[in-house]
């Protein structure tokens, strides 16, 4: 058996490829950006291309750096960004454009016809999800509508449709000569076109956004026996490794935390905020604005739903500091400049620049920094922006407990915004629980190696993977309950300011 397991984790921004021992202890991982393209307003895309090339790199880098063989490898998962949606040419391998990133409100028309006559509430009822531009299914629609050649290749069996997950294993199984075209259940569960119950792509729904089955991926398990394929001598990792796990970002970072029991949750901070509460073998429907999805399905066992708060614009905000205002040089100078202040001076910010996610769900909202003075600082907008990741994490909790009737005893935090130590801080205060985070914080990249390496029995159970977990830093609520409170209540004022913004009819 070979001692190691890679994990594929393709984000928003970044790709990177991880390496990791028994004791899911990191080995070695390299990490390459990729350009944001920003063609209009609303409007986020990747170029699907640049995506796999990246993929390859840093696949080869982490292998060389860490001077291991592809041979060194049990297997390899893959972890990605959820709806992100590339449609390409089966003989040519070629994209028929960029990827519509899950970020992109270009799709509100679509997302608010549906709730008009009826098929927004089938869409809630099988698929868990609420229309909205967020999901895979409007930005299908739109390509297949708007992209010259789409159509007509759907309907002939030529155009592929995936997640970014699908486009890198067809590519890493060999591409035109023989890619093995295939998504899994929590990958599926994003696309407003799989039925929750099923775990198949459902026709009625298929029908709503006029999507050809044909041009569908398989759904299979997050970790399979049978493995998806395995990798082509030609690739980056020559041939014969298995493929044998896969899952949504935030689902892997699930299984990295190892919520494997009903009722635990993690949350993770990256370029939006995604928490995730174990609801067990019965899908939960939402009456609060959150997400019914699906967690996991580790090979012919039952699959696991969950609960999830879906929250856009998090990390992602402490970037517009850096790129669009100018005010700090890199996040981390975000957290030395908030601490310039002792409180935010009045001033909070909501980032609502693709509308609200969870637990609002509005499309017609937009940033808004309110409650300037004079007195204000741009150390007091830093602070402000940290505690918009946190107000918006309290937004889901408070739905999350609502529907699911389960009180928070601890949250267990990943991502690259938990580096942050006054933002965990804020984060306990403005919750009211101590806030965990693991001695692994990538978890995403590790759960995807957990449920690869778990197909061909590098790990033996679940139990094994638990056993790895182990806490790194704890941060215990310092608030009083009259400060968060009332700095709860200034957040729900400034929502309040940023809703009937955008008029999604016109």
């Amino acid at each position: 058996m070979a001692d190691f397991v890679g994990a594929v984790d393709q984000g928003t921004t970044s790709t990177r490829f991880m390496i990791f021992d028994h004791g899911g202890n990191e080995v070695a991982r390299h990490q390459l950006e990729h350009e944001q393209i920003l063609p209009r307003a609303g409007w986020v895309e990747h170029n699907p291309t640049e995506i796999w090339e990246r993929t390859r790199a840093v696949i080869q880098t982490a292998l060389t750096t860490a001077n291991l063989q592809a041979s060194d490898l049990a297997a390899v998962g893959i972890t990605n960004q959820r709806e992100t949606t590339v449609v390409w040419n089966r003989r040519t391998g070629r994209p028929y454009g960029n990827a519509i990133v899950w970020q992109d409100t270009r799709t509100d028309r679509i997302a608010a016809a549906l709730d008009k006559d009826g098929r927004g509430d089938v869409i809630r009822r099988k698929a868990g999800l609420p229309p909205a531009t967020y999901f895979s299914g409007g930005k299908l629609q739109w390509i297949l509508e708007n992209v010259d050649g789409v159509r007509e290749a759907a309907e002939a069996g030529d155009a592929l449709f995936g997640t970014t997950d699908s486009w890198l294993l067809w590519n890493l199984t060999g591409g035109p000569d023989g890619g093995v075209h295939v998504t899994d259940v929590t990958n599926a569960s994003r696309t407003m076109l799989m039925n929750l119950e099923t775990l198949d792509w459902d026709d009625e729904l298929l029908s709503f956004f006029g999507v050809p089955r044909a041009m569908l991926p398989a759904i299979r398990p997050s970790s399979t026996p049978d493995f998806y394929g395995v990798t082509r001598a030609e690739g980056p990792l020559g041939g014969e490794v298995p493929l044998s796990g896969a899952l949504g970002d935030q689902q892997a970072a699930t299984v990295g935390q190892v919520c494997f029991e009903v009722g635990q949750a993690k949350n993770t901070y990256g370029t939006g905020n995604f928490l995730l509460l174990n609801t067990g073998h019965e899908p939960v429907r939402s009456q609060h604005g959150l997400l019914t999805t699906v967690c996991y399905q580790l090979g012919a066992d039952k699959p696991v739903y969950a609960l999830e708060g879906s929250i856009a614009v998090t990390g992602s905000a402490v970037q517009w500091l850096r790129d669009q205002l100018g005010i700090i040089s890199g996040a981390a100078q975000s957290e030395a400049l908030a601490r310039q202040v002792e409180d935010n001076g009045g001033v909070y910010f909501v980032p609502a620049f693709s509308g609200l996610f969870a637990p609002y769900w509005r499309s017609d909202a937009r940033g808004a920094i309110v409650g300037l003075s004079r007195y204000n600082t741009n150390a007091h907008l830093a602070r402000a922006t940290l505690e918009s990741i946190c107000y918006q994490t309290r937004d889901v909790v408070e739905a999350m407990q609502a529907d699911s009737g389960v009180t928070l005893d601890v949250l267990r935090v990943d991502g690259g915004v938990t580096a942050n130590q006054l933002c965990m801080q804020l984060q306990a205060d403005i919750l009211g629980v101590p806030v965990s985070k693991p001695v692994v914080a990538e978890t995403t990249a590790l759960g995807a190696a957990y449920a690869a390496g778990l197909a061909v029995g590098f790990w033996e159970s679940t139990d094994e993977l638990v056993q790895n977990w182990n806490e790194d830093q704890r941060w215990q609520p310092s608030w009083t309950e009259e400060q968060r409170e009332k700095g709860y209540a200034g957040w729900k004022k400034a929502v309040s300011r940023t809703l009937d913004w955008v008029d999604v009819e016109s």
